[in-house]
């Protein structure tokens, strides 16, 4: 009798995939910068940003969204520190 591989579940593109981004200095401490991607139910990207740091975790909306991946990642990008220090703040 043959053995059936062990499959692991396929991924639903809808789930959120994190990824790592620098992170930033804000009043002395290291702040750990993390978006959480997502494609959306009519075919867009959503992206939140996921802040952390020794007080806890902090996240934005959705305020991220883009037509294609690639544009949400050139948006990313365009965000300079000064940008992201103040989201971080908005979310505390």
């Amino acid at each position: 009798m043959a053995v059936q591989p062990l499959r692991s579940p396929a991924h639903d593109p809808r789930d959120p995939v994190i990824h790592d981004l620098p992170p930033l200095r804000f009043e002395g401490q290291l702040v750990s910068v993390r978006l959480s991607l997502r494609l959306g139910d009519q075919g867009d990207w959503r992206g939140r940003f996921l802040f952390a740091d020794p007080g806890g975790q902090r996240e934005t909306a959705e305020i991220i969204c883009a037509r294609s991946e690639q544009d949400l990642w050139e948006s990313v990008r365009g965000l300079g520190e000064h940008h992201l220090r103040d989201l971080y703040r908005s979310v505390g």
